[in-house]
């Protein structure tokens, strides 16, 4: 119910009915970048590799437009609060926005590429 409540004033804010459009296109590719990193990290089972996972499925929604800066927060800020009530450390789910924000905001994914990360991811 909030993704739509938030869906529904990002088109208030937009106002124009095809960046309407556009905002909810964008936001829908940029959740199925950061579902395909999730994919990609769980596929991968990496040591040391869940930063540069996160901040890559930030980064490529991001590349997406405001839209998919929109869903890629939500999506990860959601992610971090259930892992908190999960019982994970704060430490780490600080790292984790940190790698979020690093991606969400342009930056190199590949600052946080744990050695020896096969090349497919």
């Amino acid at each position: 119910m909030k993704l739509l409540m938030g869906l529904v004033f990002c088109s208030l804010v937009l106002g124009v009915s095809g960046r309407w459009f556009s905002f909810i296109g964008e936001a829908a590719r940029g959740a199925g970048d950061m579902w395909r990193a999730y994919s990609d990290m769980r596929e991968a089972n990496w040591k040391n590799a869940d930063k540069y996972f996160h901040a890559r499925g930030n980064y490529d929604a991001a590349q997406r437009g405001p839209g998919g800066a929109w869903a890629a927060e939500k999506i990860s800020n959601a992610r971090e609060n259930i892992q908190r009530l999960l019982g994970h450390g704060h430490e780490d789910s600080m790292a984790d926005q940190e790698a979020n924000r690093w991606g969400r905001s342009g930056k190199d994914p590949n600052h946080f590429r744990p050695a020896g990360l096969p090349d497919k991811y």
